[in-house]
């Protein structure tokens, strides 16, 4: 494969990217990332336009324009934060590759934005890096697979997940199991990476968040039951259901492991739930009153989609996609602080570190 790069250039006070190859890119796009990011970063994918944001996690300033292949739904920062990697998901066509992109450290590093083909995987969607950062796995919905993806070799192992739209992927903790959630199959399939063994069970009516919290116990959004589900790690076996009205449609956990965040798209709410005890501990509005709403899959609606949680502040972010912002919630008093604008329709957000919490 020959990856395709892409060179930044500076418009309106704002570096951008654009594909061009060659020496001068590279000295362009070394400019981009070596702005420093001493609080970090905020990474926002803008589905319909075709970019990454890059927001400063003082005051949301936007800090870089980056243009990705068609439809970036989910991005993944390595565990040095170093890299990350965008799914290129496709609009009316398949998307069938990967944005990766340097983020700091050596110019030679930090320098290209390149696609990694995958073909013949398509829909590529979920993304995770593996512990060691060397390599990632990818859901591919076209293909009913995940993928096993060296960054510089492409694709070296796939694993057969089944049709019903496999759309998110989760971890355990040591990286040796798999969970990929599968909306129209309404199920929850566990991957053995070792031995590569694939289990699937029920979950609940458009399973689409997946995550793994910090018991072990895989949790998962059912869009379509407004229900969150909790899963023993190896059977599989619904252990505990929690009501989330509202079209549950992310999970993730708060760098502690105090709290479940669950973005409910149609209520426009962040469900905050106690990780332990499964207590609904808070319901935060995200939308704003009278105001409108670009057309989602919901109509006219905010619909909140991505979230996640600052690693040194008491604050999460969710992309309100209807609204093209980021909503800043304080974690002190579960509101709404702060709104940050984005690209046309936020959905993807993921934290570079700033440089004194990076896994060198």
């Amino acid at each position: 494969m020959t990856p395709n790069t892409h060179a930044m250039h500076i418009k309106n006070g704002v570096m951008r990217a654009i594909l061009s190859p060659g020496p001068m890119a590279m000295l362009l796009a070394a400019a981009l990332f070596a702005v420093p990011a001493m609080a970090g970063d905020l990474l926002v994918g803008n589905k319909a336009a075709d970019t990454v944001w890059r927001l400063s996690l003082e005051d949301g300033t936007r800090r870089a324009e980056i243009v990705t292949g068609a439809a970036p739904h989910e991005i993944a920062v390595s565990p040095d934060g170093r890299t990350a990697v965008v799914t290129e998901y496709g609009h009316d066509q398949a998307g069938r590759s990967l944005g990766i992109m340097g983020l700091g450290g050596a110019i030679e590093e930090r320098g290209a934005v390149r696609s990694l083909d995958l073909s013949p995987h398509g829909r590529p969607h979920g993304v995770r890096w593996l512990p060691d950062g060397k390599r990632m796995l990818v859901t591919t919905e076209a293909t009913g697979t995940l993928v096993l993806v060296d960054p510089a070799a492409g694709v070296e192992r796939t694993f057969d997940v089944g049709d019903g739209v496999g759309h998110m992927v989760a971890l355990s903790a040591d990286g040796a199991t798999a969970y990929v959630s599968k909306i129209r199959a309404g199920s929850v399939v566990r991957v053995d990476l070792v031995g590569g063994t694939v289990l699937e069970r029920p979950a609940g009516g458009g399973a689409e968040g997946i995550e793994v919290g910090p018991d072990g116990r895989v949790w998962v959004t059912n869009r379509a039951d407004d229900t969150v589900t909790l899963h023993d790690p190896e059977t599989l076996d619904i252990v505990a259901t929690l009501d989330s009205p509202g079209f549950p449609i992310r999970v993730v956990f708060t760098p502690d492991g105090r709290h479940a965040l669950v973005t409910n798209a149609r209520a426009a709410t962040l469900a905050v739930f106690d990780a332990a005890s499964h207590a609904l501990v808070a319901s935060v509005p995200l939308a704003e009153a009278g105001r409108d709403y670009r057309d989602t899959l919901l109509g006219q609606a905010a619909l909140p989609i991505g979230v996640v949680a600052d690693p040194r502040r008491p604050r999460v972010y969710v992309a309100v996609s209807g609204g093209n912002e980021i909503a800043v919630v304080s974690t002190r008093d579960w509101t709404v602080v702060e709104r940050w604008p984005t690209g046309d329709e936020p959905d993807a957000l993921a934290i570079v570190p700033a440089p004194d919490d990076r896994q060198d």
